[in-house]
C-alpha cells in the first residue's frame, strides 16, 4: 500500500541520516557529549488505516465499523454513525514518552468529524470540521507532561448527525515502553458529605486513563478525572470508599479506604405521605377554569402550590404575591380567610407552598443584588402567610447557560449560580422541614441527554438542559422534582428513540431518565446521577383545557403500574422498578375541578401495592 511504503521510507531516511551523522563525527575526530538515550520518532498509532478492521480501536455503542468504501488509501476505512445519545467515539490508548512532542493527523470525510487526544498531562488538543464532502486532513500537535506515559487518541462525530469516515490516522513521535498497570491512587479524601452524597478526590496516577470508585466491594462509578461525587446514599449512614486507577493494561489495586458519614439533613420528605398528589391552585389570577378558594380544595391534594409569586421586573429578584383582584375573581376570599385556610390545610397534614415564576413570571437572578432581593422577598411571603416552603417554576427565558458553561457539576452562569445560592440560603434559614419542589419543563431537563446549553462551540439553544445544574446542586435539599410532561416537543429517551407526550410511553421514558440518570449531552464522563424515587413525581395536565399532552386516566394508571410494579410497560423497557415513587403533580387543581375531578379521583383510586 502507498501508506506503508511512505512510512517505511521515512524510517529508512531517519536511519540513513543517523548513520551519516555518526560517521561524520568519527572521521573528524569529534567526540559527542553523552546524553540520556531517547526513543526515536516512530509511527505509534495501531491499525491507523483500519486494514485490520477495528483491531486496536474501541468504538462507543457499536457505532463503528471497517468499510471498503469510501477509503482514502488501502482497502478499508472507518465508518462511525452517531445517534442522538452517542457521538460515535472511536479510540485507542498509545504508550508515549514524558516531556515529548507529537503530531496527530488523520483524514476524514462525511459529517461532523473530530480528531483529538486526551491524557497528555498538558493541554489536550483536537482538530475538527463541520463537514467534509471529500477526504480532508485534520492535524494537531501536543506535548506530553512530565509523568505522562500513555495518551488516548480518538475520533468522533456529533450527536444525531450524519456518519463520518476516517482513514490513515497517524501519531508520530517518540515511542514509549509497553503499557503497565498503574499504581494504586493515593491521597483519597472525602469532602463535606450531604444527606445522600459524598464528594471524593484523589491524586493523579501516572499512566492512568481512568479511575473507578468503590463503595465497599461494589464499583459505583468511573471517571477520567481525579474527583467524583457518590450519590444515592442514605442519610445518617457511615460509608467506606476506595478508588483504583486503570488503563489498557488493567486496573490497579485499591487505594487506602476513606470513611464518611452522610448528614441527617437534606430534603427528606417534608412530612409528605408515601404517595402524594401535588397541585397548583390559581391564586393570583383567573382563567377559564374559574377561581377556587383554598378552603374548597379537596382533601385529595397533599401539596398545594400557590400560583404565582412574580417579580417586579425580570431581573429585580423582588418577588411579590397577592390574591386575585375581586374585579377579576368575584368570589375571592379575604386575606384573613385565606390565611385561616392555610392553617386549616396544614392542620389536616397538607403542605402549602408559594410557587415562583410560571409562564408569565420570568425570573433572572443575574446579579448578587437580585439574589439577595429574592431571598428577602420570598422569606417575607413565607413568613406573612405561614407557608411550608417554596416551589420553583422558572420557565421561558428565566434560566439559560452562558457560552462555555458546559459542565452541570460546576456551573459558572450567574443566573444559575445565584439561584442555587438563594435557595440554599432559604433552606438553611427554615431548616429540615422546609419543603422544596421544582417544576421544570422537559426542555430544561431531559433534553440535556442530547444537548446542554449552547454546546462546546455555540449555536445551540442556551436554555437546553439548564435546570440540570440547579437540580444537581440542590439534590440534597430537594423534596420533590415534578417535571412538566406537557407542552413538550418530542424528547429522546434512554433507548435513543423520540417519545411524544400524551401517553404512558412518554411518562415512563421521561421518568426513567430521572430515576436512572444519564450522560449529559452524551458525555459519559458527565453523568447526571439519578434522584431517589421518593423525590420524583410526574407532572400532567388535569384536563384537555389545561395544556397540551393531556393523558387519559387509563394511560396514567399504566404509567404508575410500569414504574412501580414493572407491569403494563408497553414497548419501553425501564431500567428499574420504583415502588416508592412519590406520586403525581397536576396543572391544576382548578382545571381538575372544572373537569369533574377526573384526575384526582383516578389518583385516589390507584392501588400502589
Amino acid at each position: 500500500m502507498v501508506r506503508t511504503r511512505t512510512r517505511r521510507t521515512r524510517e529508512r531516511l531517519s536511519t540513513l541520516l543517523a548513520v551519516t551523522a555518526a560517521t561524520a563525527l568519527t572521521l573528524t575526530g569529534l567526540v559527542a557529549t553523552t546524553t540520556p538515550a531517547r526513543a526515536a520518532d516512530a509511527e505509534l498509532a495501531v491499525n491507523g488505516g483500519f486494514e485490520a478492521g477495528l483491531t486496536g480501536w474501541t468504538c462507543s455503542g457499536g457505532s463503528g465499523a471497517a468499510v471498503s468504501s469510501p477509503v482514502r488509501t488501502g482497502a478499508s476505512a472507518l465508518k462511525a454513525t452517531p445517534s442522538g445519545g452517542d457521538n460515535a467515539r472511536c479510540s485507542q490508548t498509545v504508550t508515549v514518552q514524558p516531556n515529548s512532542a507529537y503530531t496527530l493527523s488523520g483524514w476524514v470525510q462525511g459529517g461532523y468529524a473530530y480528531l483529538g487526544v486526551t491524557g497528555t498531562g498538558t493541554t489536550d488538543t483536537a482538530a475538527w470540521t463541520p463537514s467534509a464532502p471529500s477526504w480532508q486532513k485534520l492535524s494537531t500537535t501536543f506535548r506530553t507532561g512530565a509523568n505522562t506515559t500513555s495518551v488516548t487518541l480518538y475520533t468522533h462525530g456529533w450527536y444525531g448527525t450524519a456518519a463520518y469516515h476516517a482513514d490513515d490516522v497517524s501519531l508520530f513521535g517518540p515511542g514509549g515502553g509497553p503499557v503497565t498497570i498503574p499504581a494504586a491512587p493515593t491521597g483519597l479524601a472525602a469532602g463535606s458529605p450531604g444527606s445522600t452524597s459524598v464528594p471524593l478526590s484523589w491524586s493523579a496516577v501516572p499512566g492512568a486513563t481512568d479511575y473507578h470508585v468503590y463503595r465497599g466491594a461494589d464499583r459505583v462509578l468511573s471517571t477520567t478525572g481525579t474527583s467524583a461525587t457518590v450519590t444515592g446514599l442514605a442519610p445518617s449512614t457511615p460509608y467506606s470508599f476506595q478508588v483504583t486507577a486503570g488503563n489498557s493494561a488493567g486496573e490497579s489495586p485499591k487505594s487506602a479506604a476513606v470513611s464518611a458519614t452522610t448528614t441527617s439533613g437534606g430534603g427528606g420528605d417534608g412530612g409528605l405521605p408515601p404517595h402524594a398528589l401535588v397541585g397548583y391552585l390559581h391564586t393570583s389570577f383567573a382563567n377559564g377554569s374559574g377561581y377556587t378558594r383554598l378552603a374548597d380544595v379537596p382533601d385529595s391534594w397533599d401539596v398545594i402550590n400557590l400560583a404565582f409569586g412574580e417579580p417586579t421586573s425580570v431581573t429585580s429578584g423582588d418577588i411579590r404575591f397577592s390574591l386575585c383582584p375581586a374585579t377579576e375573581c368575584p368570589n375571592v376570599e379575604s386575606v384573613a380567610d385565606f390565611k385561616a385556610a392555610i392553617k386549616a390545610k396544614q392542620a389536616a397534614g397538607k403542605k402549602v407552598l408559594i410557587s415562583i415564576g410560571g409562564q408569565n413570571g420570568q425570573v433572572q437572578l443575574a446579579s448578587t443584588g437580585a439574589r439577595d432581593a429574592f431571598v428577602s422577598s420570598v422569606s417575607k411571603i413565607i413568613d406573612e402567610y405561614g407557608l411550608d416552603g417554596l416551589d420553583i417554576d422558572f420557565e421561558g427565558h428565566s434560566l439559560s447557560l452562558n457560552t462555555g458553561d458546559t459542565d452541570f457539576r460546576s456551573p459558572t452562569t450567574p443566573v444559575i449560580v445565584n439561584l442555587i445560592s438563594a435557595v440554599k440560603t432559604l433552606k438553611a434559614k427554615y431548616g429540615a422541614k422546609f419543603v422544596l419542589t421544582m417544576a421544570p419543563e422537559t426542555f430544561f431537563v431531559q433534553l440535556g441527554y442530547q444537548f446542554y446549553g449552547s454546546g462546546p462551540w455555540g449555536g445551540q439553544d442556551p436554555r437546553a438542559g439548564s435546570y440540570l445544574p440547579v437540580i444537581h446542586a440542590l439534590r440534597d435539599d430537594l423534596t420533590l422534582l415534578h417535571v412538566q410532561h406537557y407542552n413538550s416537543g418530542p424528547i429522546m429517551g434512554l433507548d435513543n428513540q423520540y417519545h411524544t407526550m400524551g401517553n404512558a410511553d412518554f411518562h415512563i421514558s421521561m421518568t426513567d431518565m430521572m430515576l436512572t440518570g444519564f450522560p449529559v449531552a452524551g458525555n459519559t464522563a458527565r453523568m447526571f446521577p439519578p434522584l431517589r424515587p421518593e423525590q420524583v413525581a410526574i407532572g400532567m395536565p388535569a384536563s384537555t383545557q389545561a395544556g397540551n399532552g393531556h393523558t387519559a386516566p387509563g394511560e396514567v394508571t399504566k404509567t404508575l403500574d410500569c414504574l412501580t410494579k414493572k407491569v403494563n410497560c408497553g414497548s419501553y423497557q425501564t431500567h428499574g422498578t420504583w415502588p416508592t415513587l412519590r406520586g403525581l403533580m397536576s396543572w391544576s387543581i382548578n382545571w381538575d375541578r372544572f373537569n369533574q375531578f377526573e384526575f384526582s379521583r383516578n389518583f385516589d383510586a390507584y392501588r400502589w401495592s
